[in-house]
């Protein structure tokens, strides 16, 4: 018996699928499982075209065994097998697929699911072998075969014996060496969870001989090991069941143990799609947050099947990223891989699957929004954020599919979409009024809003730091544009009422002058007939807010800005007439007054003070000369 070379330029293709072209040591097992599979799949479809064949589908299986004394794994199946002349057709050529050509000869017939088409899954096993040996035997043939390789020096062909038709794949587990545990593959434990994990979806029963601990018969309180044969896998996917059988407890059970989510998710989604393309999806919309959701260790992606069978735990091209907190599979065989199976690539397939796997979590959204609020509330509040993200990181390019979204709760205490919100606006209002803080109880005692608020106007409140740069970037909705009730650019007052304010600003410039001699850092200083009852408010002029300003500044970054600032000074507060006594009295002591009085409106709007201990000490004063 000669050792014969692979076929092709085997060295180095070998070289390069045992160590590159797949990154993951355990699909192993997943590759030759589907083997398996396809294997069965094949003689199934063959019985079903040539009534001569008398087989069981009931029998048909793949068996797993393991013998730890030789570090041996077995994984044997009852399918078409294979003559010599397919062994070393199929195994001596690398990258040659008998599943592949199977396929091709039968590609204008309906219903043929055959997984392993790129004919390099088989090598896979060399990863975590130093030894893989082939026994088959054709369905109507007398006699096997075996084929046997330790890897890139070739292999070996020759007579065997097996029972009955179907095939073996015998390997030989690596020793351990620091690097790599390879005795984990011979663990019964590990490799039902590796079974579970890629391959629960076959749809033939895949046992495994396993050992049990259970009572000694008549001996009380005594146990004994036992071997019996388990099937490991499901079997059937939930998602390929009819869903008009399903009941919501299955679904949710399905959810918690596949995500290990303790709570109930808040919608599901459940569909297929026919057609030029098929796939099959169930989503779930989560009701909470992961610990490290908004994290850049959080992984977006849903599980990716190709015929029930594990290709990608995470496949991020599937969801967009103001999406990313939808859990779920996606089950097709129309889906192109590369030929480790663990990549996608790019094409119009994976393009349309994602276009239809939006559309349908954008219709779950409203009609939760429609029909159940309250639900649709808590979503909000896990993952309103992340809509946010989706307005402000895309330039507003996806402000159509995603601005009806935003909830923001209100002066008037109710919480409101952008179109409830223009839905209920007076008659004579042109714009949408806003205001930003940290809560809603603190944007509540604003001046600007108190002054928005009594003339009948209602008031969005923004408490998170990326609130007022997405309505920046939407700019408008409906044509009403967003205004900050803190900026200079809001005017609500009569034209007499702002003729009376010009000249009364006009006839105090040299009062405001000695006063900001004591505040450089704000760009200008004036009376204003928006306040009520507090004396004093910062307004901000241009592109960045004084909200803006706290949030980039707190940022763990170098780059600081500031809000072009105005000091504005409630006309009919009594504080006027001690400002214009000072003017004429003390300029001085008018200079402290001012510092004061910036300060004051600086803590209303929540911004730190660059003085603190000359603020205190300039109000004792002050106190102090009252008496």
């Amino acid at each position: 018996m000669s050792k014969k070379q692979f076929k092709t330029e085997s060295k180095k293709l070998m070289d390069l699928m045992i160590n590159s072209i797949y990154t993951n040591k355990e699909i192993f097992l997943r590759e030759i499982i589907s083997n398996a599979s396809d294997a069965i799949d094949k003689l199934h479809y063959r019985s079903l075209t040539d009534s001569t064949m008398k087989i069981d589908k009931k029998k048909f299986e793949i068996r797993i065994s393991i013998d730890k004394d030789h570090r041996i794994l077995t994984i044997s199946d009852n399918g078409c097998g294979m003559t010599q002349e397919e062994l070393e057709n199929n195994l001596g050529t690398i990258a040659k697929s008998g599943s592949l050509a199977f396929k091709n000869e039968n590609e204008h017939k309906k219903n043929i699911d055959i997984i392993g088409q790129f004919g390099v899954g088989f090598y896979s096993a060399f990863m975590v072998s130093s030894k893989v040996q082939v026994i088959s035997r054709a369905y109507g043939s007398d006699t096997a075969t075996l084929w046997e390789s330790e890897g890139v020096d070739g292999y070996t062909i020759q007579p065997a014996e097996r029972d009955t038709y179907g095939t073996d794949v015998i390997l030989t587990i690596k020793e351990d060496n620091d690097d790599e545990n390879y005795s984990d593959y011979l663990s019964e434990y590990h490799i039902k969870h590796l079974i579970t994990k890629y391959s629960d979806y076959i749809t033939y029963p895949i046992k495994m001989e396993c050992e049990k601990r259970v009572p000694k018969k008549g001996k009380e309180g005594e146990y004994e090991t036992k071997t019996e044969i388990e099937t490991i896998n499901s079997l059937i996917p939930l998602w390929k069941k009819n869903k008009n059988k399903i009941t919501e407890e299955e679904y949710n059970t399905f959810y918690s143990d596949k995500f290990f989510d303790y709570e109930k998710p808040l919608k599901t989604i459940h569909f297929n799609l026919e057609g030029t393309m098929e796939f099959t999806a169930l989503l779930y919309i989560p009701k909470v947050a992961p610990m490290n959701y908004y994290t850049k260790e959080y992984e977006k992606g849903l599980q990716l099947y190709s015929n029930g069978v594990l290709i990608m735990e995470k496949c991020s091209d599937l969801l967009p990223d103001y999406f990313s907190f939808v859990k779920g599979v996606i089950d097709s065989s129309d889906v192109p891989l590369n030929i480790s199976r663990e990549t996608l690539q790019q094409n119009k397939i994976v393009r349309l699957i994602a276009k239809n796997v939006e559309t349908k979590i954008i219709k779950a959204l409203e009609e939760m929004m429609k029909e159940n609020p309250e639900d649709y509330k808590t979503f909000f509040k896990a993952f309103g954020n992340q809509l946010k993200f989706g307005i402000y990181n895309s330039y507003g390019m996806e402000k159509e599919k995603l601005q009806d979204f935003l909830l923001y709760e209100t002066s008037e205490g109710r919480s409101v979409t952008f179109k409830e919100y223009v839905d209920s606006m007076k008659e004579d209002q042109k714009e949408i009024y806003y205001a930003c803080g940290d809560t809603t109880s603190k944007i509540r005692l604003l001046p600007q809003v108190e002054s928005v608020c009594d003339k009948g106007y209602e008031v969005l409140y923004l408490t998170d730091y990326v609130d007022e740069f997405v309505l920046q970037v939407l700019g408008s909705y409906q044509d009403k544009k967003f205004v900050n009730v803190c900026s200079s650019n809001l005017d609500l007052t009569t034209k007499e009422e702002k003729e009376e304010l010009e000249k009364k600003n006009k006839d105090s410039k040299d009062l405001f002058k000695v006063m900001k001699e004591a505040l450089p850092d704000i760009q200008d200083i004036r009376f204003t007939n928006k306040l009520k009852n507090h004396p004093v408010c910062l307004q901000s002029e241009g592109e960045v807010s004084v909200e803006m300003e706290k949030v980039i500044n707190a940022m763990p970054t170098d780059e600081k800005i500031k809000a072009s600032l105005i000091l504005e000074i409630n006309e009919h507060h009594e504080i006027v007439s001690k400002l214009e006594e000072l003017y004429k009295k003390d300029k001085e002591a008018l200079k402290e007054y001012s510092k004061i009085l910036y300060a004051q409106a600086r803590l209303i709007e929540g911004l730190p003070l660059d003085n603190p201990a000359e603020i205190s000490n300039l109000i004792i004063s002050n106190l102090a000369k009252e008496k």
